[in-house]
């Protein structure tokens, strides 16, 4: 975290610290915990995403560290129920600058720990490799047609499973993008490209099978955010103080989250996410 925050400052980012107790869904789709909230209803926020993305409003550059949390039943060895979340937000930026930002951010953190933590990583018996830059890309199709070649079929617009993850790991053993993904795949706050708007400005930053990270360019008005909430079923109304940002003039702008923990399992060469957490939550676990 250290090494992250060095270089999101140097690189003009400011940080930023947003709400953990919150009145609606930041994304659709997401399971939310519920609390208790005086005589309200509220939920422990599962991302910073319609906070960070308001403050590029005045702020232009933002980067948050911290808690959040997913109500989510999957029992895996990459998924909690509380996990720490490394999200920045940028404005007047596309995709492939926030990428540009992403793995350059992955490259200075492999340094660091190679640099800073030859003990640890002695003991741990764990090499870190600083990965070139840039990263390879790959389309989404492009990765559809690998998997159908190693005769694993993923119906168009569908996620990777976890076996064709697995596959990709095998095929690609280091970082890698994935990017134009279908639109429908993608939550509402991604922009679908101009110039196919089937596809959107939207990826995902793998390593080996794990995904490390999301993000993208984000619709930036609020008339086509709004048409985005309702082609995916959500209320606008529930979004009403996000979309009444937007009457001000929201800039053109992109960003991105890490799963810290998932990183971590990387840096430590860990096989169970559960490793690399001091004292994890998840579906099974509220203590210690």
């Amino acid at each position: 975290m250290e090494a992250m925050r060095t270089l999101l400052s140097k690189e003009g980012f400011v940080e930023v610290h947003t709400p953990r107790i919150i009145a609606s869904a930041t994304e659709g789709g997401a399971a939310l915990f519920p609390v208790e909230y005086f005589e309200q209803e509220a939920f422990l926020a599962q991302s910073p995403q319609l906070y960070k993305e308001q403050l590029t409003l005045s702020l232009e550059k933002v980067f948050e560290i911290g808690p959040f949390f997913r109500a989510e039943e999957s029992h895996t060895r990459r998924h909690v129920n509380e996990f720490i979340s490394v999200d920045i937000e940028e404005a007047f930026a596309t995709e492939e600058d926030v990428m540009n930002v992403l793995e350059k951010l992955i490259q200075h953190v492999c340094k660091a720990i190679n640099e800073r933590c030859r003990r640890e990583l002695e003991i741990l018996k764990h090499q870190v490799k600083v990965p070139e830059v840039p990263l390879e890309r790959f389309t989404y199709k492009e990765i559809l047609e690998e998997l159908e070649g190693e005769k694993i079929h993923v119906p168009w617009g569908e996620d990777l499973p976890t076996q064709a993850c697995r596959k990709l790991g095998s095929l690609h053993p280091n970082f890698y993008f994935i990017i134009e993904w279908p639109t429908e795949s993608k939550t509402f706050y991604i922009k679908p490209r101009d110039d196919n708007p089937t596809l959107c400005e939207g990826f995902d930053l793998m390593w080996q099978w794990v995904e490390i990270a999301s993000g993208g360019t984000r619709v930036h008005s609020k008339e086509f955010l709004i048409q985005r909430l309702k082609a995916q079923g959500l209320n606008p109304e529930s979004f009403k103080y996000h979309l009444k940002a937007f009457d001000y003039g929201m800039p053109p702008h992109a960003g991105w989250a890490i799963g810290l923990d998932r990183l971590m399992m990387m840096l430590t060469g860990r096989k169970n996410i559960r490793e690399v957490i001091l004292f994890p939550r998840d579906r099974f676990r509220l203590t210690p």
